[in-house]
């Protein structure tokens, strides 16, 4: 047999081989795919994936949820550096590429139940405006980058100068988008979600009150490029732990949610999922390598609502060793994701985090 010599010839039959160990949407031309995108597709920690633990198939998955979204990726030409773009000068991430793999992790860890289309894509060749009117020239984003120092202050983005300058609102109301996601350079001021519309509520941000109506909710995620789809599926998790803590308010302490985010730092001998910060057996933030071993409910959200109160050991071979996004797909995997209700709540919490307007 011939050996494969070049990335191009064997990226292909990679993933094809994933595709069938882990069926996955197809979301490459692989004609398409340019060198530098092979390389990050590396970089970003792929074709690595979570391994499952077997769950109950006896409960049935709920439906699909298809979300349109608007893309909104500021990606400014360098002039004065040979005319390449911001992310290309400093071998950030391909936002592109960035989108479609989050889109197809969401997918997996979610058993096909999340499903994102970018349906509108708008790439804008500048910086956008702060909310206290400044914006970057490239000389000064470059000068405040290379020393790393100098960054405006207030660093938040003006959202409504966002909403307004590209039509969201109009589109949301006619419903041909459900969410929007911006792509940018660090400080670039975006909160990693929040929140608008009638009866926003807070999305790990304030909720942004807006001065033209709107007829849905709908929220505004901010990725940055320089960063992986771990720190994407981060951004998600917060969104997630946002919204069902508002879902259950009105529930006693022990809820269902508080249930499945307790660690054992917190409730020893009892942990379950943890949180997106803290596995079952973190001692601090983002410690998802911990090797200690603690008992753990985890399982027993595969069988959601159906629980079996049954403990096992457990430590960070479970969720990737330290991996930020398998620890995150390894999290989202167990969230409830079947039909019917428990204690007035779907028992598909994703419906959920991928539609604020179902949470009353």
């Amino acid at each position: 047999m011939r050996e494969i010599a070049t990335f191009e010839e064997f990226l292909p039959q990679l993933i094809f081989y994933s595709y069938f160990k882990h069926p996955r949407p197809l979301i490459f031309d692989l004609t398409k795919l340019d060198i530098n995108k092979v390389r990050q597709f590396y970089k970003l920690g792929y074709p690595r994936f979570p391994m499952y633990k077997p769950r109950s198939f006896h409960l049935e998955n709920a439906i699909p949820i298809n979300r349109k979204v608007l893309s909104i990726i500021h990606d400014p030409i360098i002039t004065q550096e040979g005319g390449v773009k911001l992310s290309a000068l400093f071998g950030w991430n391909d936002p592109e590429l960035l989108a479609q793999l989050y889109i197809a992790d969401v997918y997996e860890c979610s058993y096909g139940i999340a499903q994102y289309e970018i349906v509108e894509r708008v790439e804008v060749d500048g910086f956008p405006v702060k909310e206290d009117g400044f914006t970057y020239s490239t000389e000064s984003f470059l000068k405040a980058w290379r020393a790393k120092s100098g960054f405006h202050e207030p660093d938040i983005v003006d959202y409504r100068a966002i909403i307004r300058d590209f039509d969201v609102v109009e589109m949301v109301d006619r419903g041909h988008i459900d969410e929007v996601w911006l792509f940018a350079f660090p400080y670039a001021g975006y909160y990693e979600s929040i929140m608008a519309g009638p009866g926003a509520f807070w999305c790990n941000a304030p909720p942004l009150t807006l001065e033209e109506g709107c007829n849905r909710r709908f929220v505004i995620m901010g990725f940055n490029y320089e960063r992986g789809v771990g720190e994407m599926l981060e951004d998600l998790g917060h969104r997630a732990e946002s919204i069902l803590t508002h879902v259950f308010r009105n529930q006693a302490a022990d809820n269902l949610w508080e249930r499945f985010t307790r660690y054992d730092q917190k409730y020893p001998g009892r942990a379950e999922l943890g949180n997106i910060h803290y596995a079952p057996n973190s001692e601090r933030d983002y410690d998802w390598g911990n090797p200690r071993k603690v008992p753990s409910k985890c399982d027993d959200w595969y069988q959601y609502p159906e629980f079996q109160n049954e403990f096992r050991l457990v430590n960070c071979a479970e969720w990737g060793a330290g991996d930020i996004r398998m620890h995150h797909m390894w999290w989202f995997q167990h969230l409830p994701h079947f039909v019917g209700s428990k204690d007035e709540v779907f028992n598909n919490w994703w419906e959920y985090v991928m539609d604020p307007n179902g949470v009353e």
